[in-house]
């Protein structure tokens, strides 16, 4: 049975650790956790070595790959200058991710992003259909987003204005 892959891309106003994103960083967790316990959550890309001094550059992602960001991102590579904000995921379904991202502490986090991000020039989010035993990587998500960004919709990368069914690939009706 296919499964939604779901990518996030934001660059934050300030490298992690300055006061102006730790609201941002303070709500990551709760966030987190309330995604892996929403219905419909598969999983998400989660580092396999977390060690303090290593970069999510430089990390161990395991299936999900070497860590990547899209041709948008403008910041540092080190800790200290990183400002992106990235998610990859898996879900069971469309609806599913709606609901998470459009409810609860989620929607209260996407309500205060403008105090947090800057406001971006792409898609901040894309999401795409996946065989049961695929993984997507870091470097898929890049190319899924950079596709939403160049060429809109289609069932190579879509977003919620426009979905494609894991079936036929033909545009379902918006809601």
């Amino acid at each position: 049975m296919p499964r939604l892959a779901f990518t996030t891309f934001a660059i934050m106003k300030k490298p992690y650790g300055d006061p102006v994103v730790h609201g941002f960083e303070a709500l990551t967790p709760a966030v987190f956790r309330k995604a892996e316990e929403s219905a419909g959550f598969i999983a998400r890309a989660r580092e396999i070595d977390d060690r303090d001094e290593l970069t999510n550059f430089e990390r161990d992602w395991g299936p999900w790959g070497k860590f990547a960001v899209p041709r948008f991102y403008d910041g540092g590579f080190e800790t200290a200058q990183d400002t992106r904000a990235s998610t990859v995921s898996l879900w069971a379904s469309v609806d599913a991710v709606r609901q998470f991202a459009y409810s609860g502490l989620h929607q209260r986090a996407l309500q205060q992003r403008e105090k947090w991000f800057r406001k971006p020039a792409w898609p901040t989010y894309a999401m795409w259909w996946v065989d049961d035993a695929h993984t997507p990587s870091w470097g898929e998500a890049c190319q899924r987003l950079e596709h939403l960004h160049d060429y809109g919709p289609s069932a190579y990368a879509f977003d919620f204005s426009q979905v494609f069914a894991a079936q036929d690939r033909t545009p379902e009706k918006v809601i």
